[in-house]
């Protein structure tokens, strides 16, 4: 797979490689093994005695360095140039010292338990565990981060923080994780194309299955999806159940309650999806997520399901005229939570506990997530940031749709835990929804099979269980 700039939450594909890097699935090196530091004090900085203020809440001091380790992947590294530009306008006796690389625990984890550098983006495929790092106190709590003043608008910088962004990086009660990119799922179609035919972008499912007949006449397919890996269609699948039922019965399918499962309107929430099936609306082929981008792109198919960093990842080969447009997943009449968006921020940094100069580091993320590092993130990356307003100013259709769906939701996210809770739990999902979207299951198939391995691992006492509350 490509490094591409999603992130971004509970269910993205950059959440299963951390996963399966933290789980040794992945072929990461193995060097630099935590263990050094664990159970050892964090070495605090020495005071800076620079005075503190508004402009410096905390205290670095002028004539000190900073090393700044940017994951240069789908997002790239110049925004972060941007961030440098802007931290010495403010700061000009400081130097930043930063470099890129693909290669994050490879060459930052040997350097946690001794001398490690001062902000790491920990991001991509080679990452380090943040469970790891946050019980071994390899990382610095930041909430002092989210209680200092903006750095360039009014109130605090957790005020300036899209919904979710700071429970995102928040775990055993303390914020540890900056996450700087925001992402928002959704049915991406073409609105030049839209337009030329006079089609209206659908709203619900019965907009769109009465659209489908037009869009086959023209020899395109509906609907196109990655049918290689199972958690790109989940993602859709789990969206729908969420606006479909409401926020309750998702926690309570995270938190394996018994027949969490069987709530009402669960099954129905999926039967469009397997109409969608059923009918044919789907380009035929087992195309993976860059396939089958790329066959939309061709207009091969009228809609494609996934996350805004699409444009950055199929960036080099969108035909001229292509207005990449992002709408909501379709509802249903009387769905409980229809006004609810699949979004989450993604692109972590974190300050090791052992940096020299964690003030600095903490001034360089209050830069990072201003209004104009954020904007010129925006700008750069065509992906909306973690800090509210990033996109309002960028003449991108696909930004600006992104932009304006977030603006339209509600303050609740949709977000499914289960995943990240059991990894078991997580790939029978995964192979379950390939199955709905191949046909071989329907709808009330997919949910028993569900509720059965949640059984299984409810009932299995050598798993830990974990609750979400919220």
């Amino acid at each position: 797979m490509s490094d591409s700039p999603e992130n971004i939450g509970d269910l993205s594909r950059r959440t299963l490689l951390q996963r399966a890097a933290a789980a040794g699935l992945l072929a990461v090196p193995a060097a630099g093994m935590l263990s050094a530091c664990a159970g050892s004090e964090p070495t605090k900085s020495a005071d800076s005695g620079a005075a503190k203020s508004k402009d410096n809440p905390f205290g670095v001091k002028d004539g000190s360095a900073v090393k700044v380790v940017v994951f240069n992947g789908g997002l790239g590294d110049q925004w972060a140039k941007e961030d440098k530009v802007l931290f010495n306008a403010k700061h000009p006796n400081i130097t930043v010292n930063m470099s890129s690389t693909q290669k994050i625990k490879t060459e930052e984890q040997p350097k946690m338990a001794t001398q490690p550098s001062d902000l790491v983006m920990n991001s991509g495929a080679d990452i380090m565990d943040r469970s790891t790092l946050i019980n071994e106190g390899a990382i610095e709590p930041l909430d002092d981060l989210l209680t200092a003043p903006a750095w360039d608008s009014e109130g605090t910088v957790a005020d300036s923080l899209l919904p979710g962004t700071v429970t995102d990086g928040t775990q055993n009660g303390k914020f540890y994780v900056v996450n700087v990119a925001y992402t928002v799922w959704g049915n991406w179609y073409n609105a030049a194309l839209f337009k030329r035919e006079g089609w209206q972008a659908p709203a619900t499912w019965d907009d769109f299955f009465a659209l489908a007949p037009k869009i086959k006449a023209k020899g395109m397919a509906p609907y196109v999806h990655d049918a290689a890996h199972g958690y790109y269609p989940r993602w859709a699948l789990f969206a729908s159940i969420w606006k479909a039922v409401g926020k309750q019965p998702i926690i309570d399918i995270d938190n394996l309650k018994d027949n969490a499962w069987k709530a009402d309107g669960i099954v129905a929430a999926l039967e469009p999806w397997e109409k969608l099936v059923k009918d044919k609306l789907l380009l035929p082929g087992k195309l993976d997520h860059t396939q089958s981008q790329q066959a939309w792109l061709d207009g091969k198919a009228a809609f494609i399901q996934v996350g805004t960093w699409l444009k950055n990842e199929m960036s080099a080969t969108i035909p001229p005229g292509f207005e990449m447009t992002l709408s909501d997943y379709w509802t249903k009449p009387g769905d409980k939570a229809a006004k609810d968006v699949f979004a989450s921020s993604g692109e972590g940094f974190v300050v090791p506990s052992k940096a020299p100069n964690k003030e600095a580091a903490k001034e360089f993320l209050r830069a990072i997530l201003s209004k104009a590092g954020s904007a010129k993130f925006a700008e750069l990356t065509k992906s909306l940031a973690s800090t509210k307003g990033s996109g309002d100013n960028v003449q991108d259709t696909a930004l600006a749709s992104a932009n304006t769906l977030m603006k339209s939701g509600t303050q609740d996210l949709i977000s499914v835990k289960f995943p990240d809770f059991y990894a078991d739990l997580d790939k029978e999902s995964q192979n379950l929804a390939e199955e709905l979207m191949a046909g071989r299951l329907t709808a009330q198939q997919f949910v028993d099979k569900m509720q059965a391995a949640a059984d299984k691992v409810a009932k299995d006492s050598s798993v830990k269980k974990q609750t979400r509350t919220a």
